[in-house]
């Protein structure tokens, strides 16, 4: 039965004592303030709670400090930047594709026909959307267009540029001739139902890097569906079954691989977990990940 919130605020001064009534280390109250004042107790909550030796008291475990506390927080802070990072060169390929196989295969203007669509009510939610999306773009390329020709919208290879990834996704997810599916998949080594997959789920990925979400030991309620025979090997390089965030990495590598060659984001996502000395089995690491091929630099 649901009970009205009576729990007081508390200054930032009280929540640093509560913190160490309950057992956590602070050598620096001030600096802790400093920290509760402008990243607040409740987001940083998320981060203290694997540290906890029991939830109902929130009590801490012995030796707990708020510098480890932090220091968690300061690598899902800069995970987060690194995994929008390949999100948006992947995002960028697949807008490219899209578009390129579009225009290619059935005209300029291959968006605008319900034909082309598995659902042509789902088509038609799609283009209201990719109709606000243009309509609220001020990019120049975007204004030229739809002040010089009649079309209800610009070319695919135009509005591309201003579709989300969230739209992308539902777009491809309801493209109807299987040789457009294929071709865009192809371009990434996998199947279409995959890439289909994997396009949802980054979406997800995606929002909840760029709502400052924690993402380190997040579980996922969209998760990707993991490759059966091509790209050979790649899914014995994923744990079946995970709802963590290693599938998440194993896709991103594999595109980033795929998308720019000469990429230094392994080496960059490798260095920030050293550098923060982070236990890596709470994200679903396998035991001996390092030695994995998906995890080796490429030689180009």
């Amino acid at each position: 039965m649901k009970r009205p919130f009576s729990k007081p605020a508390t200054t930032h001064t009280q929540q640093v004592a509560l913190l160490q009534q309950r057992g956590m280390i602070i050598d620096d109250p001030a600096s802790a303030e400093f920290y509760l004042q402008h990243l607040n107790y409740y987001r940083l909550g998320a981060y203290w709670l694997p540290f906890e030796s029991d939830h109902s008291t929130h009590a801490f475990r012995p030796g707990t400090s708020f510098g480890e506390v932090l220091n968690l927080y300061v690598f899902d802070r800069e995970l987060r930047l690194l995994v929008l990072d390949a999100i948006e060169r992947i995002e960028v390929s697949v807008r490219s594709q899209w578009a390129y196989q579009l225009a290619h295969q059935h005209g300029p203007h291959a968006h605008l026909d319900s034909a082309l669509a598995y659902k042509p009510f789902l088509w038609r939610t799609n283009l209201d959307k990719l109709t606000e999306e243009v309509n609220r773009s001020d990019e120049t390329f975007i204004k030229h267009l739809k002040a010089a020709y009649v079309e209800a919208l610009p070319p695919v290879w135009a509005v591309c540029e201003v579709m989300s990834l969230g739209l992308l996704s539902r777009w491809y997810n309801n493209l109807k001739p299987m040789p457009i599916r294929r071709a865009i998949a192809a371009a990434y080594g996998v199947d279409e139902k995959v890439l289909e997959s994997w396009l949802r789920h980054l979406s997800l990925v995606r929002n909840t890097c760029a709502h400052h979400s924690r993402l380190w030991n997040r579980e996922f309620t969209i998760t990707p569906l993991l490759p059966r025979s091509k790209p050979a090997g790649l899914a014995v390089q994923c744990r079946a079954g995970s709802r963590k965030l290693y599938n998440t990495l194993v896709i991103l590598l594999h595109c980033m691989d795929v998308i720019a060659p000469r990429h230094h984001w392994r080496g960059r996502l490798k260095e920030l977990i050293a550098l923060h000395t982070i236990p890596v089995v709470a994200m679903d690491f396998p035991s001996g990940w390092e030695q994995m091929a998906i995890w080796q630099e490429k030689m180009v």
